[in-house]
């Protein structure tokens, strides 16, 4: 028996990356996991990638209809799930000083709004006794210069499910963040890290490495399964040390 064994799990951002390992984790530990992928050919790509045995269903969180279309599906297939993992996000770095408009609401609609929909409108599916863990980042905690926008949308997160577990009945909902710090993944390829920035950010962490996707993966199983049964509006920095000393 899994740990996730007869669960249902929607994760976000399931196509490439951590939510990519922890679509492969969770259903090597039970689950029926459905999956998000934000364009057409991502979900390609991720339905290639993952095959039968996994729902990938092409939706924007930025897009309420978009997510409209995602809960319908979840509703018509499954009729309520178990465990959301909110994980999908943008991440890129610009000084302030040439930060536009456009890059600020493009983070601010995938990082924030997103998520945020992501939950509202999952809530009146989801069983009792369901988790939900949101991806923040280490970022929400360190200032780095040409950071701003996206630690502030990771630092949003981490105010949500404060508020969420405030909000709604602890055994109705179960809220928790994963705060990764830098790990191995195609988005630091897209934020332009070049790798001499990765081995300068490995030199500065007390474990002198980047995580990998895999071992974000078994924070989140953690934090979803009920191994982190009294583990509650909690915050876990899976950063080898990076935001901790």
């Amino acid at each position: 028996m899994g740990k996730l064994t007869n669960k249902v799990a929607l994760i976000t951002g399931g196509n490439s990356g951590i939510g990519l390992a922890t679509a492969k984790l969770f259903r090597e530990e039970g689950a029926r996991v459905i999956v998000t992928a934000r364009s057409m050919e991502t979900f390609e790509k991720a339905q290639k990638e993952l095959g039968q045995y996994f729902d990938v269903v092409q939706a924007d969180v930025s897009k309420l209809e978009d997510l409209d279309r995602l809960y319908t599906h979840v509703k018509n297939n499954y009729g309520k799930f178990d465990i959301l993992f909110a994980n999908a996000g943008i991440a890129a770095w610009m000084p302030t000083t040439e930060t536009t408009p456009e890059f600020f609401d493009d983070h601010f609609n995938v990082n924030v709004r997103g998520l945020y929909f992501s939950v509202a409108k999952a809530l009146p599916l989801l069983n009792t006794g369901s988790t939900v863990v949101l991806t923040s980042s280490v970022v929400s905690i360190k200032g780095f210069a040409n950071n701003s926008v996206y630690s502030a949308t990771k630092a949003a997160v981490r105010s949500f499910a404060r508020t969420w577990t405030a909000e709604i009945p602890v055994d109705q909902v179960r809220f928790n963040v994963l705060s990764p710090g830098p790990v191995e993944t195609p988005i630091q390829d897209k934020m332009g890290m070049t790798e001499e920035i990765k081995q300068g950010l490995a030199a500065m962490m007390p474990i002198k490495r980047q995580g990998t996707a895999e071992e974000m993966a078994k924070a989140a199983l953690f934090l979803a399964s009920s191994d982190s049964s009294y583990v509650v509006g909690a915050d876990l920095f899976a950063d080898g040390g990076f935001g901790q000393i």
